[in-house]
């Protein structure tokens, strides 16, 4: 499957707002409660917010077999805000290939983290990603458990160099 990665535009913020929603509801089901997805992903997001939030940050957009099949973004910080997978699209590279090129666009920064659900732990450990720490966050009253996760570009042999 070939997969092209692009740069975001504000015409996509409507559909990667469904695709967070539908994979969500579908991929993350098998380790969060309904209630927990409800409050997680309660509805489609403030749009205005999140282009905004996209313009502001480093985001890609992958499409495969001309459909939009993930999206990513990471500030300038190193910080790996959102990495989601349309759920037709899993187990197909298309983490991967969004995670490379959100990696690549770090730039100086010494470290990127992030804050990956029980679903994308395993994914970002085998990318040599290191828990932090495990975190209850409330969303809409509601507790999740998520990781703060940490890759370092230091070169530190237990940590991969990008």
């Amino acid at each position: 499957m070939n997969i092209h990665i692009r740069t975001y535009t504000s015409k996509d913020c409507l559909l990667l707002a469904q695709l967070f929603y539908d994979t969500v509801h579908t991929v993350n089901a098998r380790d969060y409660t309904p209630e927990q997805l409800q409050a997680w992903a309660p509805g489609l997001p403030d749009l205005e917010q999140w282009d905004r939030s996209f313009l502001e940050h480093t985001t890609f957009v992958a499409e495969a077999e001309g459909v939009i099949a993930g999206f990513g973004d990471i500030d300038g910080t190193g910080y790996l805000d959102r990495l989601y997978v349309h759920k037709d699209y899993q187990g197909r590279g298309i983490a991967t290939a969004l995670c490379d090129a959100l990696e690549r666009s770090a730039g100086e920064a010494e470290r990127i983290v992030t804050h990956a659900s029980l679903t994308a732990k395993p994914f970002f450990l085998s990318r040599g990603y290191r828990v932090k720490k495990e975190q209850q966050v409330e969303r809409n009253g509601t507790l999740l458990t998520n990781y703060v996760m940490e890759l370092r570009k230091d070169g530190r042999p237990e940590n991969r160099k990008l």
